[in-house]
């Protein structure tokens, strides 16, 4: 019987870089991770795959998920709602998986309060500045949901001090290296 996985939950404003740090060490065999799918009522953006990046559904889908208990956590953003189906992360986990969440700062709240012992990690941008930089660059949304994500940012901000640990995206390579070693030194300390 191996031993039951981590619950890791990466947050970060968005345009922040989690997806580019993420490509930098989720193939990483020695971390064991299972990329956890969220479950999202958002349109689905050019290269997405479904089952893949997220899981589309419905409005209603998700309503009726989230009233049967069976979400670990779920958000609301700019008219979407965001989600992480609980079944999924507990399977994943009895395999001796390290479950990694990519969620929203309000989600990462639910799940300390579900499961205390899950490994937080905020990243946090060099500045407000690059963020707001790196956000236009994407050239994906209007001007109104633009300034909303930078006003969501700033808010998220104040939340660091919920997260164990904080790493800023100055260097996605650097910062991808130093998320790899606060995850191996908890793996480490939970085969103990």
């Amino acid at each position: 019987m191996s031993k039951k996985g981590l619950l890791i939950v990466l947050s970060g404003p968005s345009g922040v870089g989690k997806g580019t740090i993420l490509k930098e060490f989720v193939n990483d065999p020695d971390l064991k991770l299972a990329y956890s799918v969220s479950m999202t009522t958002r349109k689905q953006r050019p290269g997405e795959v479904d089952g893949v990046n997220y899981h589309f559904v419905t409005k209603e889908e998700f309503e009726r998920a989230k009233a049967n208990g069976e979400l670990l956590e779920s958000a609301e953003f700019v008219g979407n709602y965001y989600g992480t189906p609980v079944k999924e992360v507990e399977r994943l986990r009895k395999e001796g998986k390290n479950v990694l969440l990519e969620i929203e700062v309000q989600g990462c709240k639910q799940v300390r309060a579900k499961v205390p012992d899950a490994l937080t990690i905020f990243i946090v941008p060099p500045s407000m500045e690059e963020l707001e930089k790196r956000i236009r660059g994407r050239n994906t949304e209007p001007e109104e949901i633009v300034q909303e994500r930078l006003a969501k940012a700033s808010k998220e901000m104040e939340m660091v001090g919920q997260y164990k640990y904080v790493v800023c995206n100055d260097d996605a390579k650097l910062a991808a290296n130093i998320i790899r070693v606060i995850i191996k030194r908890f793996m480490d300390a939970n085969e103990e």
